[in-house]
């Protein structure tokens, strides 16, 4: 009789073990969530995210739980999500094959490996300045030099005064800037590479969002407290304005990693798009790297894309009007599965 009981007793408690293994299953590593991204990205699971009004009439959305994002591989683990954050960060000066198959880009190239590649990428014209006005303004506003704020205060619409009057917060992280919105140039900063400090509208908001990347952007990883929208300028060495495609090359290996082990990225919302002013020549081909959850490892996007392109791109995934030529640009967000 005794030997009957324990056999009753050993099978109900391997039914409850059973039952309990189903029922809380551990999570997968990171490495399994890669491994099954590669091969079948659609059945990767996704995190549901609730949705509240906002006084303007656009949508927020509750944080989602954080995702298993392994830094070194951090595309592909993703089949959908909703991105409420955007990074970009600008680069200076360099044609798409001084970076790309290069030896002395090997974190950018390897960066492109793992996430998304613009093979057709392109700036809009020659110098940089109106090349920054189109990206976040949507036109170049008639501007053909590099001259400061006091030679072109642009009184025109933004990407930063849309995301103000929508509630979202936007911020600027510009290396080496002596103080907030700096109106002068101070090598190694350049406000040529500081489009937020040329609209007059948001003069008020530049003097408070517009901050030196140092201490500034490392304390908003920390606390994951990114705005929605961040545009990150190294100074005019290490944007390799100045200096060499490996000095770029190892700011972009130092800061990268930071911002993809940060908490806003590990959220599962966050894209970051690292991108070149221009390039040289009427081709203008310039390197364009995207880095994002559902970017596919490995996509290479063969369309053609420039500034307000992504400039189109990001007021899509903010949920902002176009403006200007990024109402008839394409939107990278199919070829890049965002």
């Amino acid at each position: 009789m005794r030997a009957m009981v324990g056999v009753l007793l050993a099978a109900v408690a391997l039914a409850s073990c059973t039952s309990h293994a189903q029922r809380a299953a551990p999570p997968r590593s990171a490495a399994s969530i890669l491994m099954s991204s590669a091969a079948s990205p659609s059945a990767t699971s996704t995190h549901a995210i609730a949705t509240t009004p906002h006084p303007s009439g656009l949508r927020t959305f509750a944080k989602p739980r954080s995702t298993a994002v392994n830094p070194a591989h951090p595309c592909g683990v993703s089949a959908t999500t909703h991105y409420t954050h955007v990074m970009w960060i600008w680069m200076e000066n360099k044609p798409f094959g001084s970076v790309i198959g290069s030896g002395s880009a090997p974190y950018e190239n390897a960066l492109a490996k793992d996430c998304g590649l613009a093979t057709n990428y392109h700036g809009i014209t020659h110098p940089s300045l109106p090349n920054y006005l189109a990206a976040t303004g949507g036109s170049t506003f008639g501007v053909h030099d590099d001259s400061g704020p006091a030679s072109h205060p642009i009184n025109a619409d933004s990407i930063f005064g849309e995301l103000d009057r929508a509630g979202l917060r936007w911020r600027s992280y510009e290396e080496s800037m002596p103080s907030n919105c700096d109106h002068s140039a101070a090598s190694p900063y350049a406000v040529k590479h500081n489009p937020a400090a040329y609209f007059t509208a948001i003069a008020r908001a530049c003097s408070v969002d517009d901050v030196p990347l140092a201490g500034n952007l490392d304390r908003d990883l920390a606390a994951g407290t990114l705005p929605s929208f961040a545009f990150v300028t190294p100074n005019l060495c290490n944007d390799t304005h100045d200096c060499s495609v490996h000095i770029g090359d190892a700011w972009l290996a130092t800061w990268i990693p930071k911002i993809l082990a940060a908490s806003n990225y590990r959220d599962g919302n966050t894209l970051v798009v690292l991108t070149w002013d221009e390039g040289v020549g009427p081709g203008n081909l310039i390197p364009t790297i995207v880095v994002g959850p559902t970017v596919r490892a490995g996509t290479e996007a063969a369309q053609r894309f420039d500034h307000y392109a992504l400039l189109r791109t990001t007021e899509e995934l903010l949920g902002v009007s176009l403006l200007g030529a990024a109402a008839s640009a394409s939107s990278m967000a199919p070829a890049f599965h965002l």
